[in-house]
């Protein structure tokens, strides 16, 4: 087994934060907010939209309990929950590009835009997987 990845407070608090809003947000993709979900995902997608939304969602719940539960697996998770946002980040540049009104974010559209390599790096960062990889250089 990988030995367990040793973080600092303020990155047990970023990764509380992160697993919780994953969470949320992949029973939202379950059930309130599903269509909306589904509003996002971009018509070159070779899946149908809701059966994406419900994969994609059991996929955010299971690594949004993976960073809240999992210490011998942190950086490895970090590694998938980052790749995650950037696989999803062409249904934000379809949502920004089509002016689809989803989740209240009407005027914030480009803003989302410049918010995802927040929560890249916040994966990266709360799960010491940005230290791992400086290691291995």
């Amino acid at each position: 087994m990988a030995p367990e990845t040793h973080t600092t407070t303020l990155q047990n608090v970023t990764r509380g934060l992160l697993g919780t809003f994953m969470v949320v947000a992949g029973t939202g993709h379950l059930t309130f907010a599903r269509v909306a979900f589904q509003a996002q995902v971009p018509d070159w997608v070779p899946f149908a939209k809701d059966t994406l939304v419900l994969q994609s969602g059991v996929v955010e719940i299971g690594l949004g309990l993976a960073l809240l539960f999992w210490k011998r697996r942190r950086v490895a998770v970090g590694l998938g929950l980052a790749a995650l946002y950037v696989l999803v980040f062409p249904g934000n540049i379809h949502q920004y590009t089509h002016h689809i009104s989803a989740f209240g974010l009407d005027a914030k559209r480009l803003g989302r835009l410049f918010f995802q390599p927040v929560l890249i790096a916040g994966a990266l960062y709360s799960t010491g997987a940005w230290a791992a990889l400086r290691q291995k250089k």
